[in-house]
């Protein structure tokens, strides 16, 4: 579909009410279906100042572009939800690409990319009561590590209450871990060892009064092989993350596969490599990930 701009911005400055209207109106589905999997599309990267996807530092800016991938994406069969922002989430509310979808709203944004503060990642986007209050199915957040940062101490305890308000109103909450360190230039890298991963699916698991509502959202490890210990840590359902996986798609689709094959392991939340893959074919890219489910 081709997304008029004009007719968005048009309804947002005068009818500001609609998108309320929209998201009473729009017709809710379970959060898993008969299939037992989830495939959720991710794009909740702007608002984060992440607008990169490889070597494209702003492939995420145009909004109209993006908005258009992700109704492709979302017409695509098998294809469950969507992860994003309040901003994104509204367009596609006004657009009807919403019904019967998984509309997922994210939580913590504040971790501004590059930024000397990132890993304090404040909640600056969706709160449990707007989650609750736009009818939205499910809520994620962000929750990186780092053992010399002691900015990771504030956002583990903001999500620890994040978790608890979710909970309360018996809403799932995706938590994605990472122990994360900044290389010597103050860049920060994900550590995706066996190790690492392990310790942030423990540290996760163990947040808030109750887990009973809580999911993980957890990357493959370097080693694809140690995923099936590394899934050991936790009873907690999970999906798997996409990542900005470059120009090795197939190389991302066979470690997505084996993955999947584990007991706690439900399904994927990938983003820009579906939304904008190497080949341009969107279609394509979603369709491949949904037939590893």
């Amino acid at each position: 579909m081709t997304v008029d701009i004009e007719a968005l911005v048009r309804t947002r400055s005068r009818h500001p009410e609609a998108i309320a209207e929209a998201a009473a109106r729009r017709i809710r589905r379970p959060l898993l279906g008969d299939s037992g999997r989830l495939m959720i599309v991710a794009a909740d990267h702007p608002a984060r100042g992440a607008l990169g996807v490889g070597d494209r530092k702003f492939a995420m800016a145009n909004r109209a572009d993006l908005l258009e991938r992700l109704c492709l994406a979302l017409a695509r069969p098998g294809v469950d939800g969507v992860l994003a922002t309040a901003d994104i989430l509204e367009d596609l509310l006004l657009l009807g690409a919403l019904d019967g979808k998984v509309v997922m709203g994210s939580m913590n944004r504040g971790g501004l990319q590059g930024a000397s503060f990132e890993l304090d990642d404040r909640f600056t986007g969706h709160r449990p009561q707007d989650i609750e209050r736009l009818g939205f199915d499910a809520g994620k957040l962000l929750l990186r590590i780092d053992f010399d940062d002691p900015g990771s101490l504030t956002t583990l305890e903001s999500t620890a209450r994040a978790i608890d308000d979710m909970a309360a109103r018996q809403l799932p909450v995706f938590v994605e871990p990472f122990i994360s360190r900044r290389t010597p230039e103050g860049k920060l890298r994900n550590d995706l060892s066996a190790d690492a991963v392990t310790k942030s699916i423990a540290i996760a698991s163990g947040l808030g009064g109750t887990s009973a509502y809580t999911w993980l959202k957890v990357p493959v490890t370097d080693n694809p092989d140690d995923m099936a210990r590394v899934m050991e840590t936790s009873t907690l359902p999970a999906v798997l993350l996409g990542g900005d996986v470059g120009d090795d798609q197939d190389g991302a689709y066979e470690k997505w596969r084996g993955a999947l094959q584990l007991p706690t392991v439900q399904g994927l939340v990938v983003g820009r490599s579906l939304l904008y893959p190497a080949d341009g074919d969107v279609a394509a890219a979603v369709d491949t990930a949904v037939g590893l489910l």
